[in-house]
């Protein structure tokens, strides 16, 4: 019995990490951005600012959801049906309706956070002193909205590289701008960079989706409406997920405020900003291109499972030592990050790492759902993901501090993970592959060790078993990453490693 559902050619596998070493490369560019970045803001403002940065920037997701209909999303699904079916006439239209659509919505999207700023900040910070600064914050509604609806053309047509281009830009331009405003202006500034960040964000999106040559047509008020419905239809069902994902987050952030204050805010917003940064990599190139390919064969729930499994294989062997090189050198990432005002976020960052470490395993699953365009089942698991996230994090979060944030995130993943394998599995039959359940079987219990012994033991005993699960994850991953891409690694090193591991 073979490992893998069907022996790998390896083209896929190769396109899978051609894709993700694609965005990742982005992504290491965007780390070191974040060096930067993070680094001057915790310097400059202390937990207390980054705690706001934190809110503020929860507000402006939960806006952007709400105001984008979910139309970036569902236009990538149907970009990308098109494209599977070489239909360059659907192309055109969509894309026409998308950046008409996307101009509009930013609009009303702006006006409508503006019309609601009094509220949105007696609600957020229990006063009416930040209504100026979400007033503001519509502007950054306004630029995001634009810039997703240029964005989503790209995904569609999944090109990666230039995905990656505006991924190092956008960060490049976004440290510019930010970092000089906070250092003249201290904590007025927050609002006006993330404003900043989001209007500078729009330049490389709009430059990229410009040299798409998709032959535009004049369209009818009825070609139109058909375009748009289209893409509303679907579009609802991101924007209810996209609403709870980020008003879970912005809950979980409330009830920590509300417990610690502003910073404690602060350093669950450091430690949610690192837990993601390493993992993030990994999915954005899941959401980037796995997506569109799935969507394309999506009717085909043979192929569909097996992509699924080498999508899961290459994230979990690519992701699996790195999360534990987290949770072991927590402390450090911290201060390399931040500062060492931020040492109380450490534990909190090891439970999100752990998270993660399960969000890895479940996202490619859930995928199947948004292919299938399941939008009822889609809906539900996240009406689900939100009650036990925002649930735990009430419960945990009054009981262990701060921490209890990350425990509850940890917990969510727990059940999420359950949850999606069982829909799949009644939706396309889907079951993992011997290869990802071995896989899961060292990674899992690995990052649950390091978690413990840090949790148990005194620090150096705990950092030196840390040590040896991450060389001997690394080893592995790095062996059966040669095993599935064997012509990509030259004859002697894949000796030497086979030899090592």
């Amino acid at each position: 019995m073979t490992l893998r559902m069907t022996p790998p050619s390896g083209q896929t596998y190769t396109q899978i990490l051609k894709s993700t070493m694609l965005m990742g490369g982005s992504s290491l560019v965007n780390v070191a951005l974040s060096i930067i970045r993070n680094k001057a803001l915790a310097l400059l403002l202390g937990p207390e600012g980054v705690g706001l940065l934190g809110l503020y920037g929860a507000i402006l997701d939960i806006a952007q959801a709400i105001a984008g209909m979910g139309v970036s999303s569902s236009a990538v699904r149907r970009v990308a049906e098109a494209a599977g079916a070489g239909d360059g006439e659907k192309i055109a239209r969509s894309a026409t309706a998308l950046r008409r659509i996307s101009l509009v919505l930013g609009l009303l999207g702006g006006l409508m956070l503006a019309a609601l700023a009094f509220p949105v900040s007696k609600f957020t910070f229990g006063d009416y002193q930040h209504a100026g600064g979400v007033v503001l914050l519509s502007l950054a509604v306004f630029f995001r909205l634009v810039s997703a609806g240029q964005a989503a053309l790209i995904q569609g047509l999944r090109g990666i590289a230039n995905l990656a281009r505006i991924n190092v830009l956008s960060g490049l331009f976004g440290t510019i701008v930010s970092i000089p405003l906070i250092y003249l202006f201290g904590e007025q500034a927050i609002v006006p960079s993330l404003v900043a960040i989001a209007a500078v964000s729009v330049l490389p999106t709009w430059w990229y989706s410009k040299q798409i040559s998709t032959h535009p047509q004049p369209m009818s008020a009825r070609q139109f409406g058909r375009e748009a419905k289209s893409l509303f239809r679907l579009g609802v069902a991101f924007m209810a997920s996209g609403l709870l994902t980020f008003g879970a987050a912005y809950a979980i952030r409330i009830i920590v405020l509300n417990e610690g204050g502003v910073v404690a805010a602060g350093l669950y917003q450091a430690a949610w900003a690192l837990g993601g940064l390493y993992a993030g990599f990994i999915l954005q190139a899941m959401g980037t291109d796995f997506y569109p390919r799935l969507t394309a064969i999506a009717h085909n729930d043979a192929e569909c499972n097996r992509l699924v499994n080498e999508q899961a294989e290459i994230s979990l062997l690519l992701a699996g030592p790195g999360l534990l090189a987290t949770l072991t050198l927590a402390p450090l990432v911290m201060s390399l990050f931040y500062s060492a005002e931020f040492h109380g976020a450490v534990e909190l960052l090891r439970w999100i790492c752990l998270g993660m470490m399960l969000r890895i395993v479940a996202w490619p699953m859930g995928f199947i759902v948004l292919a299938k365009g399941a939008q009822t089942i889609f809906f539900w698991t996240e009406v689900a993901a939100t009650l036990v996230h925002v649930g735990l994090g009430w419960l945990l979060v009054s009981e262990f501090g701060t921490s209890g944030a990350g425990m509850a995130f940890f917990g969510l993943y727990v059940w999420h993970s359950i949850l999606i394998y069982v829909i799949v599995h009644r939706l396309t039959g889907f079951r993992w592959s011997p290869a990802n359940r071995r896989h899961a079987l060292l990674f899992l219990p690995a990052s649950g060790l390091v978690v413990s012994v840090f949790l148990f033991l005194p620090l150096w005993p705990a950092t030196v078993i840390g040590f040896v699960a991450v060389a001997l994850c690394g080893l592995y991953s790095l062996r059966m990453l040669i095993d599935l891409l064997p012509e990509s690694v030259p004859a002697t090193i894949r000796g030497w490693i086979t030899k090592s591991a």
